[in-house]
């Protein structure tokens, strides 16, 4: 996005600091033809690039309750019983199911929160995150 600034007596539009005319400009004020001049002076606001986001998710194993699975999305991922026992069953007949979509840094924390959550109840539950 750009936005310009009129300024008066001041160098040429679009003028470097290595054009002439810039110079000139500078050291007396006015350009050569002794009549004042108008510039416009522009500035660049840098985009901010949207970060990566991360999928969770949590895989099947043939040891860990269903229950504990549904409990694990309530607690770490804010999901109401329904959405949690969806996912749940997904994971179940699937293999592998999603929990939800977070910037890096979140998602490394979530999938630790789990993990060691499940090793605390002694579950083998897996959780992982992939680049979406």
């Amino acid at each position: 996005m750009l936005q310009r600034i009129l300024m008066s007596d001041s160098v040429p539009a679009f003028a470097g600091p290595t054009d002439p005319a810039t110079r000139m400009a500078g050291e007396g004020g006015r350009s050569g033809s002794g009549s004042p001049t108008t510039s416009v002076i522009t500035k660049v606001k840098p985009k901010t690039k949207r970060p990566n986001l991360y999928r969770v998710l949590i895989l099947n194993d043939d040891y860990t309750p269903m229950e504990f699975v549904v409990h694990v999305l309530e607690k770490f991922f804010q999901m109401d019983v329904e959405a949690a026992t969806k996912v749940m069953l997904h994971v179940h007949h699937h293999g592998i199911g999603e929990c939800g979509v977070f910037t890096y840094e979140i998602a490394e924390t979530k999938v630790t929160q789990v993990m060691d959550f499940a090793r605390k109840h002694q579950h083998p539950l897996q959780c992982v995150m992939e680049k979406k």
